[in-house]
């Protein structure tokens, strides 16, 4: 009997620029912490590329006022009461 063959993963690249600054302070950090920059990024989004994929829950979807800082609703101080 054969064995059964894995599905190949399908894999998307994504790139950005940094500074030169910014690439060497990067490449400081992670001698420091014996790591490479990819597995570094891809740690700190870990929670945003692995839990999302089906649906985005509705408190991580942006408001037109994010801060709440126009909404009527909610009472103001005033000084002269």
């Amino acid at each position: 009997m054969g064995t059964k063959r894995k599905k190949r993963k399908k894999f998307k690249t994504i790139s950005f620029k940094l500074s030169d600054r910014q690439m060497r302070s990067l490449k400081n950090y992670c001698d420091a912490r014996h790591t490479t920059p990819t597995k570094f990024i891809k740690k700190k989004i870990r929670d945003y590329i692995e839990y999302f994929d089906d649906e985005v829950p509705e408190k991580y979807h942006g408001t037109h006022n994010q801060l709440d800082l126009f909404n009527k609703e909610q009472e103001t101080l005033s000084m002269f009461e």
